[in-house]
């Protein structure tokens, strides 16, 4: 009632005081749009989909004039992707290129398409195998809906379809039990489900992590929608493929993108458990990346280890305080002058910096250092040299556009012109011959610029000072850009969580890439075009497997590269959100990545940086990393931390094998290494906003301490047995939705493995390239005293050296394992594919160890492939394991046992089968 009021006064005011026309206008906002209507729609014969033609309504001027005719083109591109493409009929529009991430192209604008072969399509619904579009004609609208269960999943009749050149405006109507997750890079106080009413912007921006429900690094158009109804679950995903800057408005009952170019590119994937959906996102975005071994292992990195000495005692303090590291880093501490492909000659000579890469590489370490876009403007430093004789520079006004960065006055690389990439590809060939890498870091590559607008490189003072303390800060000579529309749209996204100009401290949105392309256009696929050009070269140096680090993403990014989650702070709030950002990135198709450990900046307390470890040493990428103003936070630095590490990356090196296969698994499917409880436990609803514990993979939970002072955790745990990886013998046993207080002095975090599950491990150590080669143990789980049940696992083992990953005699090996127990009888076997390379490793399983049997141990014969065990000396009873049973009401202490059976040599290529009676109680 109040607001109608208002209204009418604000009418009234109007009239009495005799306003123009444009302040009554600008008082009481003009309709943006109107809509369009459906004036034909074709069928091409052979599945080539609908061609439809739309017109505007009436046209508007409001954020500009419509575009008077849309080209509609919709096809089931596979039996559980549907794509709806909308754009201008007569004018080709900025779209992400195809070749930067490949898919089939919908017909050209203005193109005669299909008219030879289709026919009229006069049917209200176009089937796929399992979605279905609908429409109505005038005004247009569309909806999709998946065929198994009828649910609606998209519905554009919500709101006004507009389209013109710099503003485009769909909404979908949503239910409001719907929980949605996804719409990135964005760091989210309220976890990892979309809360209502909160912003989600996305436009690539070089703002700290510590900005809330802000824009920041990369863009991720996409959201997962998961729903319960009566007991059933199901999951589907939207993608809007547009690299433009939009608004993304989420109401809990609504959705609305507000878009400032491109084109509406939506696909839609059916799920319909959350995992498929993933494994159809990933499908048409590109599968993750495969990563070396050693990428798994635990890294550690500083900006601001000065020289190399610093960097060398680094190495040898993790190797005293017996804590395992796989990779050392360098920001740019290594450069000369904070210039790209080059070293300092006094801080890091190049003759001891090679004899110290001999001693880590011997050991199996690798190096990896940084490396920024921005290309230092200096006429005697060869990289400039070289990219300027290849014309290789995004322009304004037909010169290099001007932006500062770390060295100063620097030109930013246009990745999207051919010419660039080969010039990348060999100054990264040029810089591995100077320093053998093994991987690179591409940070800044939003892009991001200490300056803003129009700059010329100063006359009265030098840029940068080399006395200055605050070299963030610009020192060029600058003057805004607000002449276009490029620089300043008719709609202004909430950029920066301020409204901030598109061009504020990155490149001009005007400015111009090879071809004519719009920095406005390109922005937010600048760093993907950049991993691509990198990965490029790296598989180009010695054909092996690349590993790239990159802050920037956007839609396919995770096929090239792996990330982290920007500048963080060592806060108990920025350690929580990093689980919601972690699992976010799975979702996104980028599996491998993690937070800065014990924070970027300031200095992290004790307590929480023992904390940090317990929880990083389970994030996908595991490193510790800080900025050159806050005290060294190496984890040896205090004492109760190095046990900690210990503890947590103890255990990590353990599960690499597990790991590892997650990353494989990753790769040929798409399945996220971290996860959200619900991706296996989708009916449990109790964990669609859980964003304070993951899953590794499918089983193994992780609880971790996030609380200042806390020496217990409460856990919510899916119903069934989970035991404790820290110590099999103690196990929780859920039936509901109630939180279990588990223990959790410092040095230690919870991490469990769910009942029916075979997880493969190793012995440990303080490298992977060792950790690797030691003997198995499989882990076998099944509910507490079963005397019925089913368990599996499996493991992939390869050379991570190459290139590709997958299954080839001689190259790789993937075992299944399988257990079951049938009242009392227990079975372990294994169904191997590609044995030869475990066999000719010589990889052995030395242990198996089966949790949850009913029965007892007495008179146990063991055979294995038929034959008797002989020495069963090793075969070792445990009766009645501790049982969790806090708030857990009756049969739970039922008889269980672990058995283990130890001293084995089962050749991990060779399949072998187990078995065994159990003794009966009583």
């Amino acid at each position: 009632m109040h607001s109608s009021l208002s209204a009418l006064h604000h009418l009234w005011l109007c009239y009495v005081t005799f306003l123009s026309l444009q302040l009554c206008a600008r008082a009481l906002p003009q309709q943006v749009g109107y809509g369009y209507r459906l004036v034909s729609l074709q069928e091409s014969s052979g599945g080539g989909g609908l061609i439809g033609y739309l017109q505007v309504k009436q046209s508007t001027t409001a954020y500009g004039p419509d575009i008077p005719h849309l080209r509609l083109f919709v096809k089931h591109e596979t039996q559980d992707r549907l794509r709806v493409h909308i754009t201008d009929a007569e004018n080709e529009r900025w779209e992400v290129p195809y070749s930067l991430l490949p898919r089939e192209q919908p017909p050209a604008s203005g193109s005669s398409y299909g008219k030879s072969s289709s026919s009229p399509f006069t049917a209200s619904e176009y089937a796929g195998d399992e979605l279905v579009f609908s429409y109505i004609a005038d005004p247009f609208a569309f909806a999709v809906r998946r065929k198994s269960n009828e649910q609606t999943l998209f519905n554009s009749s919500y709101g006004t379809m507009v389209f013109k050149d710099q503003y485009l405006e769909i909404s979908t109507h949503l239910p409001e039990s719907a929980a949605l997750y996804g719409l990135g890079e964005n760091t989210q106080p309220g976890g990892i489900r979309l809360q209502p009413n909160d912003p989600y912007t996305l436009y690539t921006t070089d703002i700290s992590a510590i900005n809330l429900n802000t824009d920041l690094y990369g863009s991720h158009p996409v959201y997962m929608d998961l729903r319960n109804v009566e007991g059933g679950a199901s999951a589907h995903a939207v993608l809007l493929l547009n690299s433009n800057g939009m608004d993304v408005f989420y109401r809990g009952s609504s959705l609305t993108y507000k878009v400032i170019g491109g084109v509406f590119d939506f696909y839609f994937f059916a799920g319909p458990t959350p995992l498929a959906v993933v494994e159809q996102y990933t499908s048409l975005i590109g599968r993750p990346a495969p990563m070396p071994y050693w990428a798994l292992g635990f890294h550690q990195c500083r900006w601001g280890y000065r020289n190399l000495s610093v960097v060398e005692g680094v190495v040898e303090g993790y190797k005293n305080a017996q804590i395992p590291l796989d990779v050392i880093w360098n920001d740019d501490d290594h450069m000369d002058a904070a210039k790209d492909f080059t070293l300092d000659p006094v801080n890091y000579p190049r003759p001891k910096l090679l004899a110290f890469l001999d001693r880590i590489h011997s050991q199996g370490m690798k190096y990896i250092v940084l490396i920024d876009p921005g290309i230092a403007v200096n006429s005697t430093y060869g990289v400039f040299q070289r990219g300027m004789a290849k014309d290789v520079f995004i322009k304004y006004e037909g010169e290099p556009y001007l932006a500062q960065v770390w060295p100063g006055p620097v030109y930013f690389p246009d990745f999207l012109y051919s010419g660039t990439v080969s010039w990348w590809v060999d100054e990264i060939a040029r810089f591995h011959k100077l320093v053998p890498v093994d991987g690179l870091w591409i940070d800044m590559n939003e892009a991001s610029n200490f300056c803003t607008g129009k700059c010329e490189i100063p006359k009265d003072h030098v840029c940068p000072d080399p006395a200055s303390t605050t070299p963030w800060i610009c020192c060029l000579d600058c003057k805004n850009i607000t002449s276009t529309r490029w620089d300043d749209p008719p709609y202004k996204i909430n950029a920066s969580g301020m409204e901030a100009p598109l061009g504020y401290k990155t490149i001009a949105t005007s400015a111009v890439h090879h071809n004519g392309i719009l920095e406005y256009n390109a922005h937010s696929i600048y760093g993907f075009s950049q991993a691509i050009a990198t990965h490029k070269a790296l598989l180009g140096l010695e054909g092996k497997r690349p590993f790239i680090l990159s802050r920037s993403t956007f839609v396919g990014s995770g096929a090239y590269a792996a990330h982290w989650t920007g500048d963080n702070k060592g806060t108990w709030n920025d350690l929580r959100y990093s689980i919601s950002t972690m699992l976010n990135f799975g979702i996104f198709g980028m599996p491998m990545v993690g937070s800065d450990i014990c924070g970027f900046y300031p200095q992290p307390t004790e307590e929480l940086c023992n904390r940090w470890i317990e929880l990083g040493a389970f994030y996908p990428f595991s490193r510790d990393h800080a900025n050159f103003a806050s005290p060294r936070q190496e984890l040896y630095q205090w004492d109760s931390v190095a046990k900690s590490a210990r503890n947590a990356l103890g255990l990590r090196y353990k599960l690499l094998p597990y790991l590892y296969t997650l990353n494989y698994e990753a790769h040929i499917s798409g399945a996220p290494i971290a996860r959200p409880v619900f991706f296996s436990f989708p009916n449990f609803t109790a964990t669609y906003g859980l964003s304070t514990q993951f899953l590794l993979g499918s089983s193994v939970m992780v609880s971790p301490v996030l609380k200042q002072g806390a020496s217990s955790v409460r856990a919510l745990f899916p119903p069934g047995t989970w035991y404790s990886l820290f110590d099999l013998t103690n196990a929780v046993v859920s039936k509901d939705e109630r939180y279990i207080t588990l223990d959790a002095p410092l040095n230690e975090v919870n991490v469990h493995v769910y009942q029916n599950t075979i997880l493969p491990m190793q012995q440990g150590g303080m490298i992977s390239k060792e950790a690797r080669t030691t003997p198995f143990t499989l882990v076998v789980t099944f509910p507490l005293g079963a005397t019925q049940g089913d368990a599996k696992g499996n493991v992939y083992v390869d050379d991570d050296e190459r290139p590709e990953m997958k299954l080839v005699e001689g190259e790789a090996t993937y075992v299944d394992f399988y257990a079951s127990v049938r009242e009392k009888r227990v079975t372990v076997w294994s169904e191997v594919k590609m044995g030869t390379f475990s066999l000719e490793k010589g990889l052995t399983i030395e242990k198996v160890c089966v949790l949850g049997l009913g029965g007892t141990g007495k008179g146990l014969a063991i055979e294995v492939d038929g034959q008797p065990l002989n020495d069963i000396s090793d075969v070792y009873f445990r009766e009645s394991p501790t049982v969790h049973v806090e708030k857990l009401e009756g049969g739970n202490k039922r008889n269980s046992m672990m058995v283990e059976i130890g001293g084995l040599a089962l050749p991990l290529g060779k399949k072998f089968s187990m078995s065994w009676v159990m003794g009966i109680n009583g």
